[in-house]
């Protein structure tokens, strides 16, 4: 048996546990093990949604039935509608979100009525997208409809909050080193591309979180608007000198805003052009 198989068959045992809860309405589950592309480092994430969370004493009980291993961490505050808890079965790590239904529905609220473009919910949100229903089916194949029907609106907020890039004219020039700024340094790289792929998620209309950003070639073929090449030129950034790397990057950047402008042209890219020109330039002592 393969591992995409076998963890989806693991997957399937370990939330009937769960569902036997008569608090519990839907759960499935995304990730890998939804999109078909495990290996034998993959965990198994599962979204569990209830009428109400379930206590302690319940989870500890589904934990022992699953023959479960001591809980490897747990995230959230169920006082907040939902959280998070891992841990092991046969070897594999188990992830297991619990949260109702109307904090769910408010959380996609917030993204796709509120337009929070920073949200760790667009992870959410494409994860439902590709998720495998495991019970409830009715219930999650509605926001699956739900989520597939990216606003307009959030595609526009999303190109404007992250067409911003630092000045690349640091790279070029000893900006950092002078300053010990190595870290610095490529952070601006990294933040820079994430920049660039948040212009093109909302150009091409996809749920986009930097929060464990996998799979970057997989997230780029689903584009249909973005400059040639785009997978292997971001690749090679991280493999050149900064000089270099900024050369490229403002390429990229130059790229990518002429194909806001086409698709966007309510959406003012002068800024953005302004600063990728822009030097800052070292004074000099002038005796007064």
């Amino acid at each position: 048996m393969d591992a995409n198989n076998y963890l989806l068959g693991l997957a399937k045992r370990n939330v009937q546990a769960y569902v036997t809860n008569p608090k519990a309405r839907a759960a499935m589950v995304t990730g890998s093990v939804a999109e078909g592309e495990c290996d034998f480092y993959s965990d198994i994430d599962i979204s569990i949604y209830y009428d109400e969370l379930p206590t302690e004493e319940e989870l500890e009980s589904v934990r022992h039935n699953n023959q479960g291993s001591a809980r490897l961490w747990f995230l959230g505050d169920r006082s907040e509608g939902g959280f998070a808890e891992a841990y092991k079965v046969n070897g594999v790590e188990c992830q297991f979100g619990h949260v109702t239904i109307n904090q769910w529905e408010h959380d996609m609220a917030t993204v796709l009525e509120q337009l929070d473009v920073t949200s760790w919910v667009q992870k959410a949100l494409s994860g439902i997208v590709i998720c495998i229903p495991l019970y409830g089916e009715e219930l999650i194949n509605h926001w699956k409809q739900v989520a597939a029907n990216y606003p307009d609106a959030l595609a526009v907020a999303m190109v404007k909050k992250h067409l911003q890039f630092f000045g690349l004219w640091g790279l070029q020039e000893n900006y950092f080193v002078i300053r010990d700024g190595t870290l610095w340094q490529h952070q601006v790289l990294v933040e820079t591309v994430q920049n660039i792929l948040g212009v093109l998620a909302g150009l091409n209309q996809l749920y986009y979180s930097t929060f464990q950003f996998k799979r970057m070639g997989k997230f780029i073929g689903k584009m249909y608007i973005v400059p040639n090449n785009l997978y292997l030129r971001l690749e090679n950034i991280f493999k050149i000198e900064p000089y270099l790397a900024a050369i490229q990057l403002k390429e990229l950047i130059q790229e990518t805003v002429v194909l806001v402008e086409l698709q966007m042209p309510q959406i003012d890219t002068s800024l953005v052009r302004r600063k990728l020109d822009w030097r800052h330039e070292a004074w000099k002592y002038i005796d007064t």
